[in-house]
């Protein structure tokens, strides 16, 4: 076993949310929109997420398993350091994915009223 191998988890995951930080500053999707406004959101999914963890773990459904790719600290029993990493991106990743689908369905439904206002202005289209 090599000595980076117990960050393998953990890099994967930062290099994957350097991925949401790159395309949220390239296009104001969601901490570079609003970061006030984020930061409740943010934090207001990833401890909803803690809390059904700390349930399934509660209720045994949960668990960490056996990996040598994880650095085997715990927040708590059964709840990997790496696991908080993870609710951070798949948090980021959903409020990105919701506010570029969004930007993309607005753009769609207007490019047809604009290509109508140009056809009644007597434009090219």
């Amino acid at each position: 076993m090599s000595a980076f191998e117990p960050f393998a988890y953990m890099a994967c995951l930062l290099f994957s949310m350097f991925g949401m930080l790159m395309l949220d500053w390239r296009h104001r999707l969601f901490w570079f929109a609003d970061p006030r406004r984020a930061a409740v959101v943010h934090t207001a999914g990833v401890a909803t997420f803690l809390v059904w963890d700390a349930f399934g773990i509660g209720f045994g459904v949960f668990f960490r398993g056996e990996t040598p790719y994880m650095t085997g600290v715990q927040l708590a029993p059964e709840l990997p350091v790496e696991e908080l990493l993870f609710l951070t991106f798949l948090c980021w990743l959903t409020m990105n994915v919701h506010t570029g689908s969004a930007r993309l369905l607005a753009h769609r439904r207007a490019r047809p009223a604009e290509r109508a206002l140009r056809a009644e202005q007597g434009e090219d289209a």
